[in-house]
C-alpha cells in the first residue's frame, strides 16, 4: 500500500500541472455554465450570445486567478509581469471566445440546433446547452495550449516567479 501511495504521489508530481489545469478547467467551465444558465434565466434564450459573453467574462476572471496561482504557480505580483500575463491571457481567451461565439452562432442560428433538446436522467438539456458543451471541449484545449506555451511559458516547477 505504501509503495502504491508513493507511485501515486510520483505520478501526481510529474503531472501536477495537467491535473491542476483539468481541475480548475472543470471549475472554470462550471462557473461559465452556471453563469450562462443564470443569465439565460434573467435575460432569456433569445440573447444567448449576450448571455454567453457575460458568462465568459465571469469565467475568464476566475480562470486567470486560478491559472496564475494554482496551475502555473506564477507568484510574482510585479506590475510589468502581471500586465504581460493579463494581456496574453485576455488575447488568448478572446480568440477562444470568438471561436465559441462563432460556433454557437453557426450551430444555433445557422444549423438550427438550438431548438433540439435531450432528456437525460430526468433533466432536459437544451440544444443551446449541448452546443455549449461541445464547444467547451474545444475551448479548454485551446486555452491550455495558449496558457502553457505562450502566457505562463517561463514558469518552472519550484522556480516560479517569486515576489521580488
Amino acid at each position: 500500500m505504501v509503495k502504491m501511495m508513493k507511485k501515486i504521489k510520483t505520478l501526481f508530481i510529474k503531472y501536477k500541472e495537467i491535473i491542476t489545469y483539468i481541475i480548475f478547467g472543470v471549475l472554470t467551465t462550471l462557473v461559465n455554465f452556471f453563469s450562462f444558465w443564470l443569465f439565460t434565466k434573467i435575460f432569456g434564450e433569445d440573447l444567448y450570445l449576450v448571455n454567453n459573453a457575460i458568462a465568459w467574462v465571469v469565467g475568464v476572471v476566475f480562470a486567470y486567478v486560478t491559472n496564475k496561482l494554482f496551475v502555473f504557480e506564477s507568484k510574482s505580483w510585479d506590475l510589468k509581469l502581471i500586465t504581460k500575463e493579463i494581456t496574453g491571457f485576455l488575447g488568448a481567451r478572446i480568440f477562444s471566445f470568438l471561436v465559441e461565439e462563432g460556433g454557437m452562432f453557426l450551430f444555433i442560428s445557422v444549423l438550427d440546433l438550438g431548438e433540439k433538446s435531450l432528456n437525460l436522467l430526468g433533466f432536459t438539456i437544451t440544444g443551446q446547452f449541448m452546443v455549449k458543451i461541445l464547444l467547451a471541449v474545444i475551448v479548454v484545449v485551446l486555452n491550455y495550449v495558449f496558457s502553457k506555451f505562450f502566457i505562463f511559458k517561463n514558469q518552472g516547477s519550484g522556480t516560479r516567479n517569486q515576489k521580488s
